[in-house]
């Protein structure tokens, strides 16, 4: 069964998101995708929503 992790990060700078991507990924996360929220006062964005995705082996059918 595929679940997923969204990690939400306030500090949005290269070094908390390779820091970010570095520790999930270590645990067997794979990288889904990244979301941005921007501000209409700035160009730079406020937050980042990291998406994972693993398999999860122990999760069976919920029926």
């Amino acid at each position: 069964m595929l679940i997923y992790k969204v990690i939400e990060l306030g500090t949005v700078t290269e070094d908390a998101i390779e820091e970010a991507l570095n520790k999930w990924s270590a645990k067997g996360w794979k990288l889904d995708g990244m979301q941005f929220a921007m501000r209409e006062s700035s160009r730079r964005p406020s937050m980042a929503f990291l998406l994972f995705t693993r398999e999860d082996a122990d999760c069976g059918p919920s029926l």
